[in-house]
């Protein structure tokens, strides 16, 4: 009885502490805008993270974990555990990213992981002022581009506690462009920058069912300069709930879970935000996912299915995300995950 009234309260405190946070959100007054760079590094990318309003700080997961919180990749039960995939953002701005789980040392290690996130911005058109009627020169096209490397680790200390982290290297490169024309010719300039950054995460499982809490911190770095400006990488902190609610109903476990997640996130360069995700599973085969979040400018909404299936202990599984985008075309996410 002394454990059960233990463990409920730190879930009750635990919840409330995400509570403030999200209403916090809902309260906020002071916009922090264009506070950061390298901001390709907050687009979600992961298809079934995604089409639950990326509301999975507390969920344990395949290798797409190192993108989002690391720690979210210490239960990986097979010996490799891949994940690629591809998002059409938009503006014509295209995604790809790829993850790799790997259980070394007869599973007596923890788990280490590799990820790679690139961004191609497509080609756009070079100007450079003229002294002619137009006031500008075309000079061509440049193609900005944009990439992550990153290493993780995680494992699980307890059968209630686990921790992981990533070291990442990231560069972002705006193409080489003209910057004066001469009369021998023309000068012009490659501008790019990068940076070392980390991501921390825990998960912790409450004991109350198949409650858990997460929290992490990612994209923590030093201040950077990009030729003459500097600015930071944009922080966020994160902390979220998650449960199967049908623990708390006579459903099939093997037929029927309804996975349901709750985020509260502050990041540098925007105001509280909240995040509300969920995933029914129908014979651990056939998924279907939802999500909101708020506030933002022009999404909010998500959803996606998903399928999966093992074969003679190999697993495949194929998710797809939607996510309408206010004024902008759609976003379409697709990932592959595999596993073995």
């Amino acid at each position: 009885m002394g454990n059960s009234m233990k463990t409920y309260n730190k879930v009750l405190a635990l919840t409330t502490v995400l509570l403030l946070l999200i209403s916090g959100s809902s309260i906020a007054q002071n916009r922090k805008l264009a506070q950061t760079g390298l901001k390709f590094l907050s687009v979600s990318t992961d298809a079934r993270i995604s089409a639950m309003g990326e509301a999975i700080t507390s969920v344990h997961m395949g290798s797409s974990a190192m993108l989002y919180n690391p720690a979210g990749m210490a239960e990986i039960d097979k010996m490799v555990d891949v994940s690629f995939g591809q998002t059409g953002w938009i503006a014509d701005i295209n995604y790809m990213h790829a993850t790799a789980a790997f259980q070394p040392f007869d599973f007596n290690y923890g788990i280490f992981g590799v990820s790679l996130m690139m961004v191609d911005y497509g080609d756009l058109q070079g100007t450079i002022r003229a002294n002619n009627d137009q006031g500008y020169l075309d000079v061509g096209t440049f193609n900005p581009k944009g990439f992550v490397l990153g290493f993780g680790y995680a494992k699980a200390l307890s059968n209630k506690f686990s921790i992981g982290g990533n070291i990442k290297y990231v560069k972002q490169s705006m193409g080489t462009a003209i910057i004066e024309l001469t009369r021998t010719g023309v000068n012009d300039q490659e501008f790019e920058t990068d940076a070392i950054a980390f991501d921390f995460g825990v998960i912790y499982k409450t004991g109350f069912k198949s409650l858990n809490i997460g929290m992490s911190i990612r994209n923590f770095a030093q201040e950077i300069k990009y030729i003459e400006e500097q600015f930071q990488l944009p922080l966020t902190f994160r902390i979220g709930l998650s449960m199967d609610v049908f623990d708390l109903t006579d459903f099939d476990k093997d037929t029927h879970s309804l996975l349901v997640s709750v985020d509260a996130s502050h990041p540098r360069d925007f105001e509280e935000q909240a995040f509300i995700g969920a995933e029914y599973v129908f014979m651990n085969t056939f998924s279907v996912r939802g999500g909101y979040s708020f506030p933002h400018d022009e999404r909010g909404l998500a959803a996606g299915v998903g399928v999966k299936q093992e074969f003679a202990g190999f697993n495949l599984a194929v998710d797809y995300g939607y996510e309408p985008f206010g004024v902008f075309d759609d976003v379409h996410r697709i990932t592959i995950n595999m596993a073995y």
